[in-house]
């Protein structure tokens, strides 16, 4: 694959059958269990939630905040989230990246890209349709906390309010230091909203009291992980907003940090 400086031109986003019938049959089973269990487990898989971040990825401004008032320096996230990684790394995403690779837990979520993938446009509750640069993407389920070994490294990965809704974060963090190529740019965003419902306590990166009474903050805890493979070049506070109804909607603040992976 064609390097350029020492970086592959890869952009992540956060990823043939040769047994017998009856294996296959047990594996296509127990595949479609395991989906309908996440589905009734994750409220990212309902329709509600797909639908509401087709609005928060694609809607106009107008349609998102239908007021002349509100936080409009929140909107077009995702957008401001690419124009943060095209900053960093100085470079394009799909329009000059070889490759761009979209992974999510949520399987919802995976099934949309897709269609948007091979068809270029889809209706969803408030009328309007996406489109992106689709040829060069490329969507996969998986577990951010246990990320296939064949992924290979990116010049730029991007974490976007990802680390506060994961199982095992630190899995995920010691994970970074193989999927950025050495220069290549690293961007999380997170409004380090810490749940039980989505992680242990035991494992925050923030929000608590260490044994000495000391209080941590999940900025602390990146800077010390991964501040022996990652260079921490900036970091920002990025406002978003997600419409839920005509009269209900969240406001929150994601703090944005971008590092530099080492030189080996």
């Amino acid at each position: 694959m064609p390097v350029w400086f020492h970086i592959d031109h890869r952009y992540f986003v956060f990823g043939a059958f040769g047994v017998t019938a009856s294996i296959a049959i047990y594996s296509t089973y127990k595949l479609n269990s395991e989906r309908r269990k996440r589905r009734q487990e994750n409220v990212y898989e309902s329709e509600k939630l797909v639908n509401e971040y087709l609005v928060f990825h694609y809607s106009s401004q107008s349609e998102i905040l239908k007021y002349d008032f509100g936080p409009k320096d929140s909107l077009e996230f995702p957008r401001r989230c690419a124009e943060l990684c095209l900053e960093s790394f100085q470079d394009g995403l799909a329009g000059r990246f070889e490759e761009v690779v979209g992974l999510d837990y949520s399987q919802a979520f995976v099934d949309v890209c897709n269609r948007l993938k091979a068809d270029g446009q889809l209706e969803y509750f408030v009328q309007d349709e996406g489109d992106l640069d689709r040829f060069r993407a490329s969507f996969i389920q998986g577990d951010a906390c246990d990320l296939p070994t064949n992924l290979g490294t990116f010049g730029c990965v991007l974490a976007a309010n990802l680390i506060c809704r994961l199982h095992s974060p630190f899995k995920f963090l010691n994970r970074l230091a193989g999927l950025v190529a050495p220069g290549g740019i690293l961007v999380i965003t997170s409004p380090y909203t810490w749940l039980t419902q989505f992680t242990d306590k035991s494992t925050w990166l923030g929000g608590f009291q260490d044994k000495n009474g000391r209080e941590v903050y999940g900025f602390d805890t990146l800077k010390k992980t991964l501040g022996p493979q990652f260079d921490l070049i900036k970091d920002v506070n990025m406002p978003f907003f997600i419409r839920e109804t005509a009269h209900k909607n969240q406001w929150s603040v994601a703090h944005a940090t971008v590092w530099k992976r080492k030189q080996e």
